[in-house]
């Protein structure tokens, strides 16, 4: 076989030009530091929603579901924000929230608490709530119904076009490996598109229906599990494997 062609006409990872084992190889390096990365973001969003450390199904019900006994401005005092302010602020604002949020205390008790504890972020950055407004505080001090609709909606569909594009670009790049059943490769590229699906559609049931959480879980590690499965295999064929022709695997 020549030019890392099969008698199929398809690709080798074993015997690709220097250069575009390097384009390769780029990608799949960034693209396995972005899935880690992501996994840590989860890890210290999610994953503090009921206050500790670590996923849990119980922090992806308090997500999407919502913590139905409290405020999300209570979830976030005990969960990701508990350290921007001292335990007596905490227990101030908690109280003040499960008051009803009353308008009297407002300007005297907790303003000051948001202006000093909250306002270097949420009152500067855009994509995150500005909590100095104190009508965008009150509507946070609500029952918390975890996401909405809106926050889905806008999630969804930046996650299925985007991992969409990541998935088909890394399953192109397994395509050319050597020594796997074709049967077996083919379930391997389609896989992080299932998980992405089932992760994605369980974040509407969870929405509605807490026990479905499991299945947010079980999304994330398929996909997660399936992309590191191809990546290792695709940098090892291009950099430790001997060069082999491709029929001579019996694919």
């Amino acid at each position: 076989m020549k030019n890392g062609l099969d008698k199929g006409g398809w690709l080798n990872l074993t015997k690709l030009a220097i250069h575009v084992k390097v384009l390769f190889t780029g990608y799949l390096i960034v693209i396995g530091i972005g899935l880690i990365i992501a996994g840590l973001q989860i890890l210290l969003t999610h994953g503090m929603a009921d206050g500790k450390f670590g996923v849990s199904v119980e922090d992806i019900v308090y997500s999407y579901y919502g913590n139905r006994t409290g405020s999300k401005l209570e979830k976030a005092l005990n969960g990701p924000m508990k350290n921007y302010a001292t335990p007596e602020e905490r227990a101030l604002l908690i109280k003040w929230v499960r008051k009803g949020a009353p308008d009297n205390e407002y300007e005297t008790k907790i303003k000051p608490i948001i202006q000093n504890r909250c306002a270097k972020c949420h009152g500067v950055i855009p994509s995150i709530p500005d909590l100095t407004k104190k009508e965008v505080l009150k509507e946070y001090a609500k029952v918390d119904t975890g996401a909405s609709i809106q926050q889905l909606t806008r999630l969804s569909h930046i996650h299925l076009f985007g991992m969409a594009f990541i998935f088909m670009l890394l399953g192109f790049i397994f395509s050319f490996s050597v020594g796997i059943n074709k049967i077996i490769k083919s379930i391997l590229i389609f896989t992080p598109f299932a998980f992405q699906l089932i992760d994605i559609s369980a974040w509407w049931l969870t929405k509605f229906w807490p026990n479905f959480a499991y299945f947010v879980i079980i999304g994330g590690f398929g996909y997660f599990s399936a992309s590191a499965v191809m990546i290792i295999i695709s940098l090892y064929q291009m950099w430790f494997m001997k060069p082999v022709d491709y029929n001579a695997w019996h694919d």
